[in-house]
């Protein structure tokens, strides 16, 4: 039974993991449900971002986090925001133009490269994204190089049991499977913040 509804999972979903139904997942990652279980506004706030500070958002998607990344590090910061899918970067660039938004730099990854430059983020967040990687420690290898001494990466990712919200149980990435991951790419467990219902939220620094 489990293998079936993989495979029918699978079916749905187009080459980068993401559901085909394209207008249904904008308005289920954009929508005013998902809030009420994501809490970013105190996500954002819990990771203490200073403006100035310049910080990364991996999956970004319609930059849902972005926003309020770009917000926290106020004019004088910066915001990356890394989607390897030309058609989601499209819809952000729309959104930043609308919204005059000048700190925001929308950047197309590769599926295994962030591409993101040298030493150029204090924070970089992965929200509901690390599943997609074929190769997680290297692509965490890679976006080591994308920080600044004494930089953070934060994954908040769903809990690998069912939820009311979040993909397939067999799409997620167990917390301990991450953080063993995370040690096979020179990384830490360096706190961890379980304010969230579904997800945890892992801060992660070099060894």
């Amino acid at each position: 039974m489990a293998k079936h509804g993989a495979r029918r999972s699978h079916l749905h979903r187009d080459r980068l993991g993401n559901p085909k139904d394209w207008k249904r997942y904008l308005r289920r990652l954009l929508g005013p449900d998902r809030a009420r279980w994501q809490r970013p506004e105190k996500v954002v706030r819990a990771l203490g971002l200073r403006p100035g500070q310049s910080a990364c958002e991996i999956g970004t998607g319609p930059g849902y986090f972005a926003f309020r990344l770009a917000r926290a590090v106020g004019p004088g910061g910066h915001v990356y925001a890394v989607d390897a899918e030309p058609r989601m970067l499209g819809l952000l660039s729309a959104r930043l133009r609308r919204a005059r938004r000048k700190n925001i730099t929308p950047v197309l990854g590769l599926p295994e490269n962030p591409l993101l430059p040298p030493r150029a983020c204090d924070l970089i967040i992965l929200v509901n994204t690390y599943h997609h990687f074929r190769d997680g420690p290297g692509y965490l290898r890679r976006l080591v190089r994308g920080l600044r001494p004494g930089g953070r990466i934060v994954n908040i990712d769903f809990h690998r049991r069912p939820t009311p919200a979040g993909p397939p149980v067999e799409h997620r990435v167990a917390r301990e499977d991450f953080i063993r991951d995370a040690g096979r790419a020179g990384l830490r467990l360096a706190a961890e913040l379980g304010f969230l219902p579904y997800q945890y939220v892992l801060v992660l620094r070099l060894r």
